[in-house]
């Protein structure tokens, strides 16, 4: 089938931020500190949160979104039940409330906990990263990886799990990978490490390549210059405007000027792709809620671009693994 060339993929990166500082249960988590983590998830209200997202999701309107700390918080309460906050259900709905149609291409399961509050009740705690694909018809998904990283970060008791995801899409004829990941933010060595799992395994491939993730590093760094010096090309330094800075609000969303001062989230890309735009999403004081929250702790990244070149083969991936 001949190439089509009025087809641009669009893809979004957003740390949607899990909803509190989890430093309190480190290293050990005692009844009065899920107690106090937990209200400040309920503080910063992620359904609230999630209709912020939606309508900036809905006015870039892309393809494929790569989601970190796409968080899983359960309540447990004796004798009345369970209640679910399943961030990724809640934004799906939000967006289908917009006419907006997704579906979860891939997922890697993260952190997971579970501990007694001071109220009697059990919190339940998982992290992920998702990549959600827009219900278009040439868009198609061909082969899927989900794998948790083998260098992680172990602070007391807790193994700080972190994990990628990748798939494989073909748009007619074209098929191009997408990874999306969460690197460690305290380590540089296992940040690095993490990052070289990746640059080793679903990044070794000659299909055209985009890298969403939140890196936790600033241009420059050690991290960034592994991507940069196998080949890969940074979104908004090709075509983004100003500084771009993405992290990061205060735990509570609630700073009153924006404190976005670094850049540590990216669109990477390599092998046939050349960048069209790039924005930047949820970093505006009309972004925030009607409460007052930003949306997230973290600004989105959103880019378009276009794939040169006719690139009709598949790969296939000898290290599957599942978290």
């Amino acid at each position: 089938m001949g190439k089509r060339n009025d087809f641009h993929p669009s893809f979004l990166t957003w740390n949607i931020y899990l909803g509190a500082d989890l430093t309190p249960l480190i290293p050990v988590p005692t009844p009065e500190a899920v107690t106090r983590v937990f209200r400040q998830f309920l503080a910063t209200n992620f359904p609230v949160r999630a209709n912020a997202i939606a309508s900036e999701i809905a006015s870039k309107k892309p393809d494929l979104i790569g989601l970190q700390e796409a968080a899983r918080w359960v309540l447990t309460i004796p004798e009345f039940g369970t209640v679910v906050y399943d961030f990724v259900k809640i934004l799906l709905h939000e967006l289908k409330e917009r006419g907006l149609h997704y579906e979860v291409a891939a997922e890697n399961k993260n952190l997971s906990a579970q501990a007694p509050d001071s109220n009697g009740n059990t919190i339940s705690f998982l992290d992920r990263d998702v990549i959600l694909i827009r219900k278009e018809d040439r868009l198609k998904v061909i082969d899927k990886q989900e794998a948790r990283f083998v260098n992680n970060l172990t602070i007391g008791p807790f193994v700080i799990f972190r994990g990628w995801s990748a798939i494989d899409v073909k748009i007619d004829g074209d098929v191009f990978r997408m990874i999306n990941t969460h690197l460690e933010p305290l380590n540089e060595s296992i940040r690095n490490a993490q990052a070289l799992e990746i640059l080793n395994g679903p990044a070794n491939t000659n299909l055209p390549l985009i890298i969403t993730g939140d890196m936790n590093a600033i241009p420059g760094s050690s991290t960034y210059n592994l991507f940069i010096s196998r080949g890969f090309r940074d979104v908004w330094n090709e075509v983004g405007e100003g500084p771009g800075f993405t992290a990061h609000q205060d735990a509570d969303l609630l700073n009153n000027v924006s404190e976005l001062s670094e850049r540590i989230d990216y669109i990477f890309f390599k092998n046939g792709w050349n960048p069209i735009t790039a924005d930047l999403v949820g970093e505006e004081q009309s972004d925030r809620t009607d409460t007052g929250l930003w949306p997230s702790d973290h600004a989105g990244v959103s880019a378009r671009l276009k794939l040169d070149g006719h690139h009709d083969h598949h790969e296939e991936s000898s290290d599957k693994s599942s978290s």
